[in-house]
Order: C-alpha cells, then sequence, then structure tokens
C-alpha cells in the first residue's frame, strides 16, 4: 500500500506539471520542493522511456527488449549529466543565481515531456511492430518519433529556461539566452551521438544479440542508409 501510495505521488507531481506548467516553473524558480520534483521526474521519466525502450528491442528478442529498456532512460539521463555542467556554469559566470538542483530540475523537465510524448506515441510504434517485418522501415518510423518529440521537449525547454533563468531585460539574461540556444544545439547533438554509442536499441534481426556494437560510422548516417533501404537505394 505504501509503495502503491509513493508511486501516485510522484505521477501527481508529473500530471501537476503537465497540467499546471507555469506554476511548477515559478516553484522551481523559487526553489520550492525541489528534491520531491526531481526524484518524481526521475522516476515517472525512466519508466516511460523504459516502455518505450523495450518497445524498441521487441522487434529482435526479449533479450534486446530488456536491454534497450535499461539504455533508453540512460541515454537520457547520461546526456542530462554531460551537458548539464555546461549550462550551470556558463550561467553562473554571467550573473544566475539558480542553484544547481535548479538547473537540474529545469533541464527534467524536459526530459519528462520527451518520456510523456514517448509514450503517449508508443501503441503507434507498438502497432507497426507488429504489422510489419520491416527493420528499416521500423527504424525510420521510430527516428521521425524521436525527432518529433525531441524538437518538442527542446522548444518546451527553451520557453521554460527563460522563465526560470532570467528576470528583467539586461545585456546579461540576453547573453544567457545566446548560450542557451547554443546550450541546446549541443544537448541535441551529445544525445545524438551517445545514442548512437549505445546502441543497438533496435537490434538487427539478421545478427545475434548484442549488448554494444562496435563504434563506427555515426547517428545520422545510418538515418540516410535506413531512409535509402525503404526506397531500395544503396547508400
Amino acid at each position: 500500500m505504501l509503495d502503491k501510495q509513493i508511486s501516485n505521488n510522484h505521477f501527481a507531481v508529473l500530471i501537476g506539471f503537465l497540467r499546471e506548467r507555469q506554476v511548477f516553473l515559478e516553484e522551481i524558480r523559487e526553489g520550492v520542493r525541489l528534491p520531491s520534483k526531481i526524484i518524481s521526474m526521475l522516476v515517472c521519466s525512466s519508466l516511460f522511456l523504459a516502455m518505450y525502450g523495450a518497445i524498441l528491442g521487441a522487434s529482435h528478442s526479449w533479450m534486446q527488449a530488456l536491454s534497450s529498456a535499461v539504455k533508453l532512460p540512460a541515454l537520457y539521463l547520461i546526456t542530462l549529466l554531460i551537458c548539464l555542467p555546461a549550462l550551470f556554469f556558463s550561467n553562473i559566470i554571467f550573473g544566475s543565481k539558480r542553484s544547481f538542483a535548479q538547473h537540474f530540475a529545469l533541464v527534467l523537465t524536459a526530459v519528462s515531456i520527451t518520456s510523456v510524448l514517448l509514450f503517449s506515441f508508443a501503441p503507434i510504434a507498438l502497432f507497426f511492430l507488429i504489422t510489419t517485418n520491416h527493420y528499416q522501415f521500423h527504424i525510420v518510423i521510430n527516428v521521425a518519433i524521436f525527432a518529433l518529440t525531441g524538437i518538442i521537449a527542446i522548444s518546451s525547454l527553451y520557453k521554460a529556461a527563460n522563465l526560470v533563468l532570467t528576470q528583467e531585460e539586461d545585456e546579461l539574461n540576453k547573453t544567457r539566452k545566446k548560450i542557451l540556444k547554443s546550450w541546446l544545439f549541443l544537448y541535441a547533438f551529445v544525445g545524438s551521438q551517445l545514442g548512437w554509442t549505445l546502441r543497438p536499441f533496435f537490434g538487427s534481426p539478421y545478427s545475434p544479440f548484442e549488448l554494444f556494437r562496435e563504434r563506427e560510422g555515426n547517428f545520422y548516417l545510418s538515418v540516410i542508409q535506413a531512409i535509402g533501404w525503404i526506397f531500395g537505394i544503396r547508400i
């Protein structure tokens, strides 16, 4: 019963964020209940990402499904940990008074939005998994879903950061906004490359299960090759 109540509390925090985003962000700005917010977003986003990861890996085997269920949450959280210090210290240098916990909670809102969107797309991904056995098509559909959810999450993060990290329209705030834009590109690039490093998430049906693959090529070339396969073009 206690575990259920704790779980419900975590989801209540997430629902509160989705329904009352302005209030939630204002509380982050004021430093209100940051530990509970951070823990709840970590728990909920990890669960949602794990579910979607399991669907990705299910195209290969139960071992790949289990592996991807662990690696997909790890991808987003490790990317956050790699990139967050750059955002925090850059803002501190240019006059920000926000704590590391506030920065952490802020970026976690983007991860939470991504996880909720992926969870909402999970039935679609599962539908195509069941109704087609075309491996390259499966990759392209899911990459498109990741791209869409990523764009929405980054756009949301930019708006949230402007509320939490800035106050008046002075020169320092203008500088921090430029830093934020550059950091968002860095965040997306690091996430893409880390995802490539942690692959496979899908697992080729023509290959045995692998926990990790050798480092070769890059994420963007792989997507282009997958699209080429669909249209009968070998790249």
